[in-house]
């Protein structure tokens, strides 16, 4: 059932969706900019005893997996990234009428995410990564405000995959 006041009512809510990507973007390029900028290469700036600013240059994926590929990866990731963010753009365009917040923030940090680092991987070869959390003499792998969207997006997702979507169904 997809009338025309159905289409027109969720463009709104679209919008505010494809915004919250574009600020995770925005923010993401603005700091690794900076980053980039003012802290050498592989150098690290503490801020306290359990979190440093450092400046990395990731090849690869998550925790640096396929880094040392020979070069391959990087238009296997942007054409992934191209592929999974179009895909997530529809999804939001398909909800867009339906009050469906958890999901649709999910999926508007994930595609923030993913576009912020697809940009990296185009123009630089590489994702400029920077935060890098300490527990004790154990280190995070550095990561970026990119990745802090797709795996808070992630989380969201998970999250309405198992308490939310499809409640509706169940409880008619």
């Amino acid at each position: 059932m997809n009338t025309d006041a159905n289409t027109n009512n969720g463009n709104p809510r679209f919008i505010t969706w494809m915004v919250v990507a574009a600020v995770i973007v925005v923010v993401d390029q603005l700091t690794k900019w900076a980053i980039v900028e003012w802290i050498p290469l592989y150098d690290k700036v503490p801020l306290n005893s359990f979190l440093n600013l450092t400046h990395q240059q990731n090849s690869g994926a998550a925790f640096s997996f396929l880094a040392n590929a020979g070069g391959w990866q990087r238009w296997f990731f942007v054409i992934l990234a191209t592929g999974v963010s179009a895909v997530i753009a529809v999804w939001i365009w398909r909800i867009r009428s339906e009050s469906q917040t958890v999901l649709s923030a999910g999926l508007a940090l994930v595609l923030g995410g993913a576009v912020g680092n697809l940009i990296d991987r185009i123009l630089l070869g590489h994702v400029t990564d920077f935060i890098q959390v300490w527990f004790g003499s154990w280190a995070f792998p550095s990561f970026n405000v990119a990745d802090a969207g797709i795996s808070v997006g992630a989380a969201l997702l998970i999250i309405d995959a198992l308490f939310l979507s499809g409640k509706e169904q169940q409880q008619a």
